[in-house]
C-alpha cells in the first residue's frame, strides 16, 4: 500500500481483513457479492476470520447493522440517515468494500450536483464529430455499477435538486436505465443497488420526495447512546487516523477523550451528563466526528509546536475554534458553561478550565 496517498479507501486499508474473510468463507454468497452476509457484518462489528482479528469498523447497534446488509440482499436501496457525525458516510463504504471490494462508485451530492451524474453525461468532442454513440458517452457510477451488478453510493442525496433525485425513482424501481439518444437501455445485473446518506440536521435546499423514499429501506443510525460508547467510537478513530497521518504526538490520553466528550455531549444535549444541570446549546454540530476531528488537530499542534504530548492547551484551542462557530452567541455560551460546569468541577478539570478560559476572554 502506498504511503504518499493522503486517503487510501476502505478496500485497500483492510485488505488483508477482506481477504481473510472470503478465504473462511463458509456461508451462501449472493450474486455479485464477493463474501456472505455474515462476513459482511463481521467485516463492520468485528471478530475473527481464521487467524486474522477483524477489527471494528462501525460500533453501534449489531441489528442496525444487519437490517442494513439484509436490505441489499433484496432489490431494495438502502437509505442511511442521521446527525452529522453519526457515520453514516463511513458505515456506507465499508458495506461497499466488503461486498464488491469496490468503495469508489460514489455521488457527491450538492447543490451543483446535475442529472447527467446520475445517469450519464457526453464526451461533447466525439459527439459532435460522430454523433450519439457509446463511445461517445461517459457513464456515470450508478451506470457502472448497473452494468457491473455492484454498488454505487449517493452521498447528502437531499442536498441534490428535485430533478437529480427524480432521476433517481426510475432507476431504483425499472432497475434499467434508458439512453433515449441511441435508442437503447442498460438493465441492471443482479448485485445491483444504490447506498444513499441523508442528514436530518442539515436537509439542504430540496427534502426527499415521498416517491423517492419509498424505493429505499431507511435505517436511522442514531448519536452514540452513551458517553461510554462515545469513547470508545472517538479513540478507535483517533487511533486509525494518527497511524494513516504524520501528525508526530502521541495519542490523547484517556483522560482528554473523555473530557472532550463529555463536554461535546453536554453541549449537544442541553443538559449535564448527571442530569442535574441545564446547559444552552451552541450552533454548531458538535457530533462525535467534530470530537474526533478536533482531537486529531491537538495532536497535530503538539506534534508541530508542542513536545508530541496533548496538553490542556492544545485541546483548550482546538475546542474554542470546534465551539465557537458564531462568535456573538456561541462565545458567551461557551463562557457560561465554563464558569458554571466546568470550574465547579475542579480537580482534573481545573487545567483544561483555566486554558479554556483565557482563550475566551474578550
Amino acid at each position: 500500500m502506498s504511503n504518499d496517498v493522503q486517503r487510501q479507501s476502505a478496500e485497500v486499508i483492510f485488505k488483508e481483513e477482506i481477504e481473510a474473510l472470503i478465504a473462511n468463507e463458509k456461508d451462501p454468497i449472493p450474486t455479485g457479492w464477493q463474501m456472505s452476509p455474515r462476513s459482511v457484518f463481521k467485516y463492520i462489528v468485528g471478530g475473527k476470520a481464521g487467524k486474522t482479528t477483524i477489527t471494528p469498523k462501525y460500533i453501534g447497534a449489531n441489528r442496525l447493522v444487519e437490517i442494513a446488509i439484509s436490505t441489499l440482499v433484496t432489490d431494495r436501496s438502502l437509505l442511511l440517515i442521521g446527525e452529522p457525525g453519526t457515520a453514516k458516510s463511513w458505515l456506507s463504504e465499508h458495506l461497499t468494500a466488503a461486498i464488491n471490494g469496490d468503495s469508489t462508485k460514489v455521488i457527491q451530492g450538492t447543490a451543483g450536483t446535475t442529472e447527467e451524474s446520475i445517469r450519464y453525461s457526453w464526451n461533447y468532442a466525439l459527439l459532435i464529430a460522430k454523433g450519439p454513440s457509446m463511445d461517445a458517452l461517459i457513464k456515470s457510477p450508478i451506470y457502472n455499477a448497473m452494468e457491473s451488478g455492484t454498488i454505487a453510493r449517493v452521498e447528502e442525496i437531499s442536498r441534490c435538486a428535485s430533478e437529480v433525485q427524480d432521476a433517481l425513482i426510475s432507476i431504483l424501481s425499472e432497475k434499467r436505465l434508458a439512453i433515449p439518444e441511441i435508442s437503447n437501455d442498460v438493465p441492471a445485473k443482479k448485485g445491483f443497488s444504490v447506498i444513499a446518506t441523508a442528514n436530518t440536521r442539515d436537509k439542504g435546499v430540496n427534502d426527499m420526495s415521498s416517491a423517492l423514499k419509498r424505493r429505499f429501506n431507511i435505517v436511522v443510525l442514531p448519536t452514540p447512546a452513551t458517553l461510554e460508547h462515545e469513547i470508545e467510537i472517538v479513540k478507535t478513530r483517533i487511533e486509525q487516523l494518527a497511524s494513516n497521518l504524520d501528525l508526530n504526538a502521541a495519542l490523547p490520553d484517556e483522560n482528554a477523550i473523555e473530557s472532550i466528550c463529555t463536554i461535546f455531549r453536554e453541549l449537544r444535549d442541553g443538559v449535564t451528563l448527571d442530569k442535574k444541570q441545564k446547559v444552552k446549546t451552541t450552533n454548531g454540530v458538535l457530533s462525535t466526528a467534530e470530537a474526533i476531528s478536533l482531537l486529531a488537530n491537538s495532536m497535530a499542534l503538539a506534534g508541530g509546536f508542542g513536545n508530541g504530548k496533548v496538553t490542556s492547551c492544545d485541546l483548550a484551542s482546538a475546542l474554542q475554534g470546534a465551539i465557537v462557530k458564531d462568535e456573538d452567541k456561541d462565545s458567551g455560551i461557551w463562557k457560561e458553561y465554563l464558569e458554571n460546569i466546568m470550574k465547579k468541577r475542579g480537580g482534573d478539570w481545573n487545567e483544561l478550565y483555566h486554558e479554556c478560559s483565557k482563550l475566551n476572554k474578550k
